[in-house]
C-alpha cells in the first residue's frame, strides 16, 4: 500500500479514537465499563460503533424519559393506597426497635424506588414451576376482573398453548386479560401466528418496545410479574414456557424460584404492571378497580414485604443498592444464588469485604449456560476472586439454576428478577421483592442449604490446576463483562 494512503489511514484512525474517545468519557461511566467500550471500538472499528448505537448508549440519551411514566410508584398511587401509609410507619418502627439494619434497608429501598413497607401481606415459597405453574393457572381459573401477566420470555410451545387455551376462555368471560411480553427475550419462542390467535380470542397481547426501535433495544423488561384481580401477585424468576418443566438437553432440571403474594403488596405489583402497561400501550390502568381493598383476614397480618425495582431510565441503580446494603450489613451470613455471576467493583468489594471480616458468604451459581458460553468464562474469574477471600463459591450441578435470592442472617431476603451481574444492575427493567420476616427467610435459608447438597465447590486450586489457555480465554471474556 502507498505510504500516503497508508498515512492518510493512520491519521483518519487516530482522529476515530479521539472523537468516540472524548464521546464516550464524557458520558462519566464507571470507568472499567468506559474502558471496554473503547478496547472495542479500538478492535473492531465499524462493527463496534453499531455495537455501541444498538446496545450501549445511557437510556437518557434517546430523550425518550419525558414521554415515560416515571418508574416511580408514590403519585399515581397515593390516591388509591393512601390507607398502605400507616402499614409503612408500624413496620419501620417494628424494625427500628427489632432490628436497626433491617430498617436502615428499607429505607435505602424506600429513597431509591418510592416504594412502600406493607405489612397485611401472605406469601408463599414456590420453588420451581413444578410448585409455580399449578397456582398461577389456579389463579388464572378463579379470575374474575382481569388478568395482568408480564414476563421478558414466553414461549409457544405446549405449555404456552395451554396457557392460551385458558387465556381466552377467560376473556370470552368477560375477564380483561392483559398480556405484557419482551420481544428480544420472546424473539425465538413467539410465532405470528400464536400472538394473532391470542388477540383474536380477547386477548391484550403487546410487546414492551417495538423492535424496529433499535437504538433502545438493549434496555429490555426482564420483570415477572401476574397480578389477578388485583388481589394475587405472583413474581420471581420463572418466564413463560416449557423448558421449565422439561429442562432443555444437557440439563436434568430448571432450579427457579417464585413466589405468590396477596395482601396489600398486591397493589405495589399491580402498580408496577400499570407503569409498563401505559409506557407500551398508552392506557392508563391506574383507576380504582385495578387496586382493590386489601382482603379483611389479612388485616391483622404482619408480615413486612417492600418492592424495590429498576431500569435504565431509574435515577438510582436501586436493586444494585439492594445487594449491596444486604451483603455489608450482614453480621453473620449471607447466601446468594445467580444464574450470571458478572460483578461491578462495588458487589466485588462488598463481598470480598464481608468474607475478610469473617461473615459466612455463600455465593451459588449455575455451573453452565443454557445457551450462552461467554459470561461463564467471565464469571470463572469473578469466583476466583471471591472465593481467595474466603467466600465459599457453589456450582450448581444436576440442573440450570435461575434463581435469584439473596438472605442475610436468615432474616431478610430478595426474591425476584435480577440476576448478579452488570445488566441486570443498570441495563434491564428488573423487579424484586424484599421480605422482612425472619421466618420466611428462614424457610428460604433452608432450601438454599438442601441445594448446597447438589453443587461442588469452586476452589482456586482447582482453577489454578486448568490449562493457561482457559484461563486466558476466561480473562479475554472478563474484558467485555461491563459490556454483558
Amino acid at each position: 500500500m502507498p505510504a500516503p494512503i497508508l498515512t492518510a489511514l493512520s491519521l483518519g484512525f487516530a482522529a476515530y479514537l479521539v472523537v468516540i474517545g472524548v464521546y464516550i468519557i464524557a458520558e462519566n461511566r464507571r470507568p472499567s465499563a468506559t474502558l471496554a467500550w473503547m478496547l472495542l471500538f479500538a478492535l473492531l472499528p465499524g462493527v463496534g460503533v453499531v455495537l455501541y448505537l444498538l446496545f450501549g448508549r445511557q437510556h437518557r440519551n434517546f430523550g425518550l424519559t419525558g414521554k415515560l411514566m416515571r418508574q416511580e410508584l408514590d403519585a399515581r398511587l397515593a390516591p388509591l393506597i393512601a390507607g398502605l401509609a400507616p402499614e409503612h410507619r408500624e413496620a419501620l418502627a417494628r424494625m427500628e426497635a427489632e432490628d436497626g439494619s433491617a430498617a436502615s434497608l428499607s429505607e435505602l429501598v424506600r429513597n431509591t424506588t418510592r416504594s412502600t413497607v406493607t405489612t397485611r401481606n401472605r406469601i408463599e415459597l414456590l420453588q420451581d414451576a413444578g410448585q409455580a405453574y399449578p397456582r398461577l393457572i389456579e389463579d388464572m381459573r378463579a379470575a374474575t376482573h382481569s388478568i395482568h401477566l408480564q414476563y421478558f420470555s414466553w414461549n409457544a410451545d405446549d405449555f404456552g398453548d395451554e396457557l392460551k387455551a385458558i387465556l381466552t376462555e377467560k376473556a370470552a368471560q368477560g375477564v380483561a386479560v392483559r398480556i405484557l411480553y419482551d420481544p428480544v427475550g420472546s424473539f425465538f419462542m413467539l410465532r405470528r401466528g400464536y400472538i394473532r390467535q391470542m388477540r383474536a380470542g380477547g386477548v391484550r397481547f403487546e410487546p414492551f418496545s417495538k423492535l424496529w426501535r433499535v437504538h433502545t433495544i438493549s434496555y429490555r423488561n426482564h420483570r415477572k410479574i401476574a397480578v389477578i384481580d388485583g388481589l394475587a401477585g405472583h413474581t420471581g424468576g420463572l418466564n413463560i414456557g416449557g423448558e421449565h418443566i422439561h429442562p432443555p438437553r444437557g440439563f436434568r432440571l430448571w432450579r427457579d424460584t417464585n413466589i405468590r403474594m396477596t395482601g396489600s403488596s398486591v397493589a405495589l405489583l399491580q402498580a408496577v404492571f400499570a407503569v409498563d402497561w401505559h409506557n407500551a400501550t398508552g392506557e392508563d390502568l391506574f383507576q380504582p378497580q385495578h387496586f382493590p381493598p386489601t382482603p379483611a383476614e389479612l388485616h391483622d397480618a404482619r408480615l413486612p414485604v417492600q418492592l424495590t425495582l429498576s431500569g435504565p431510565d431509574s435515577e438510582w441503580q436501586a436493586i444494585r443498592q439492594l445487594y449491596f446494603a444486604m451483603i455489608v450489613g450482614a453480621r453473620e451470613r449471607v447466601y446468594l444464588q445467580s444464574p450470571f455471576f458478572i460483578l461491578d467493583t462495588s458487589i466485588a468489594e462488598a463481598l470480598k469485604a464481608a468474607a475478610l471480616s469473617g461473615v459466612d458468604v455463600r455465593v451459588m451459581i449455575s455451573e453452565r449456560g443454557a445457551r450462552q458460553y461467554v459470561p461463564y468464562w467471565a464469571a470463572n474469574t469473578y469466583m476466583r476472586e471471591i472465593a481467595a477471600s474466603g467466600a465459599q463459591v457453589l456450582l450448581y450441578q444436576p440442573g440450570y439454576l435461575h434463581a435469584k435470592t439473596v438472605i442475610a442472617d436468615g432474616r431478610v431476603c430478595s426474591i425476584g428478577s435480577a440476576n448478579i451481574d452488570i445488566r441486570s444492575f443498570g441495563i434491564n427493567y428488573e423487579l424484586n421483592a424484599v421480605i422482612y420476616d425472619e421466618a420466611f427467610s428462614g424457610q428460604l435459608e433452608q432450601d438454599f442449604l438442601r441445594d448446597m447438597q447438589d453443587c461442588r465447590e469452586f476452589t482456586v486450586a482447582g482453577y489454578r490446576a486448568s490449562s493457561r489457555l482457559l484461563r486466558f480465554r476466561d480473562s479475554l471474556a472478563r474484558l467485555f463483562s461491563p459490556l454483558m
